[in-house]
């Protein structure tokens, strides 16, 4: 058993691919040995993490998930006779209305609970230390009613620690989203951690999963999938987030890093609705994450010489052009170009050049809303692969909905399959943003990102990310396989630099900051070149 920390890269698995393995595995072992590992697991985790409890609750349903929480019980309820009669282990059990008989295992382990003289209850009990939740696991296809309902509702909520047995029951474990209660239960409000067993599932990671699952361990009860079993997805982990970029050659100059053009930052005399910041926030963070040479043009088409921005005094290193100049210069094919950023309305105008000439791209903002309402330009982007350009499209679930003409509640219900969905469609890389930042290539296997928190939902920040993705697009002579791991460690960075902010309690902040307040400008000022 070990935990899962966004420092390693793991292999996560579907459901059908953990019941195939199950299915193999308790084909080939000796009877009830497969649940006797996962049960013990539970139990040892539970004791290390609240050793000190006076009273466990544990909640059990009626299929092996159930199964696993009963073998729990059986070694706690042991263990706490050896020490005179603490903690107080308490069992309920729900087999539901339509269960005639347990499965064979699960049967065999509530048989052994009551010779030991586990105690069972008909409700929780009022006060408890510590909760294990193994009423569902992977295992709830439908809406739980009743009593179910009741207990799911107050695992979800209890302010005391609670684990859950593979999965928090009611979470799909492929998607990361919860099956609705009849009472409302968003939220968990007490320490929370999931004991994931066999393999690692991909919806703990994404969507609601984050929250669900609190802290994620593994017991993979001697069990691995077999060689030509492929993840479903990858936990896009990484180590030396921190590190400066060093160890490069002497002879490297500012054309070795790349350049990044950013176009974007409507004026506020186009229509009244100035978004300049959006492409300076983009322009600065490509900057700092390594890029050597960093082009801004802005989109004023209407905006008097005297009100149009022609540097940047807080990074003065940035490199103002008019925007009709750089789309006629060969930069648009040589640099990695970075549009949409604050491109409001006329950002429409130039993307059928850029989307024709640019050969690295990421596409953000208000250029995905552009090319949502026009059919020709999502042709000239669905042709940009077969004519050996590399596409990164940064959209945020309601954008994701529009580029895929469905509901943001369609999105969220299966972040993987649409973020798959976006790239197969326009042969780009997508990089769908939210919790579980998910980042998806056509013949690809997704990643799901583990890093990142609430406070990245403030105005600016995806014009952050998407200069850093333009920074990573830009070293030249690059592979896509090059491209696409460095787009995934600038998501990581993003996200790890919002997780180590600032905490409470601690003395220094791991990102030296005067203050616990974030903002995109802040944030900016603390990204770092991709390793």
């Amino acid at each position: 058993m070990r935990p899962i920390y966004p420092t390693q890269r793991e292999s996560l698995f579907n459901v059908a691919t953990t019941r195939s393995m199950e299915q193999w595995a308790a084909a080939n072992q000796p009877p009830h040995r497969l649940m006797t590992l996962a049960g013990v697991a539970v139990a040892r985790l539970a004791r290390a993490l609240v050793p000190h409890a006076g009273c466990i609750w544990i909640a059990c349903g009626p299929g092996n998930n159930g199964g696993d929480g009963l073998v729990a019980a059986t070694h706690l309820h042991r263990w706490a006779q050896a020490r005179g009669g603490s903690p107080q282990v308490v069992v309920t059990h729900w087999t539901g209305p339509h269960t005639q008989t347990l499965p064979f295992d699960a049967n065999n382990a509530l048989r052994e609970a009551k010779a030991v003289g586990v105690q069972f209850a008909a409700e929780p009990p009022e006060a408890f230390d510590l909760a294990i939740d193994a009423m569902f696991g992977i295992g709830l296809a439908r809406t739980p009613e009743g009593l179910a309902a009741q207990w799911i509702a107050r695992l979800r909520t209890a302010p005391q620690t609670v684990l859950c047995v593979d999965v928090p029951s009611g979470l799909d474990a492929d998607t990361g989203t919860w099956l609705p209660l009849p009472a409302a239960t968003l939220g968990a409000a007490g320490v929370r951690h999931t004991l994931s067993l066999l393999t690692i599932k991909p919806g703990l990671f994404t969507a609601s999963g984050r929250d669900a699952a609190g802290q994620v361990w593994f017991d993979d009860l001697n069990v691995s999938p077999s060689t030509d079993t492929l993840p479903t997805a990858y936990l896009n982990g990484w180590i030396n987030v921190a590190a400066v970029r060093t160890h490069q050659p002497h002879v490297n100059h500012k054309g070795s890093f790349g350049d990044v053009v950013v176009i974007g930052g409507q004026n506020i005399a186009v229509n009244g609705s100035g978004m300049t910041g959006a492409a300076v926030l983009a322009a600065r963070a490509a900057l700092h994450a390594g890029a050597g040479r960093v082009y801004v043009g802005l989109l004023e088409a209407r905006a008097p010489a005297a009100r149009a921005a022609s540097w940047d005094p807080v990074s003065p290193e940035l490199m103002f052009r008019d925007t009709k100049a750089l789309l006629k210069s060969p930069l648009l094919t040589t640099a990695a170009v970075v549009c949409g950023c604050g491109g409001g309305t006329e950002v429409a105008k130039v993307l059928p050049q850029i989307l024709s000439d640019a050969r690295l791209l990421v596409l953000d903002a208000d250029a995905l809303n552009a090319i949502t309402n026009d059919s020709a330009l999502q042709a000239y982007l669905s042709q940009r692969s077969s004519k050996g350009g590399f596409t990164v499209l940064t959209p945020h679930p309601l954008e994701a909905a529009r580029l895929l003409g469905c509901s943001t509640d369609e999105i969220m219900a299966n972040r993987l399959r649409a973020a798959q969905a976006i790239s197969d469609r326009f042969e780009s890389v997508c990089v769908l943003k939210g919790s579980g930042t998910v980042i998806s290539a056509p013949d690809q296997t997704p990643l799901i990102n583990p890093t990142g928190n609430a406070a990245l939902g403030t105005a600016g920040t995806g014009d952050v990310l998407a200069g850093m993705l333009g920074s990573s697009l830009a070293p030249p002579e690059s592979t896509p396989e090059q491209r696409r791991d460095r787009l995934a460690r600038a998501v990581f960075q993003h996200g790890w630099l919002a997780d180590h902010w600032s905490r409470p309690g601690e003395a220094r902040s791991a990102v030296k900051e005067d203050g616990p307040a974030f903002s995109a400008s802040r944030l900016v000022n603390q990204v770092r070149p991709v390793q």
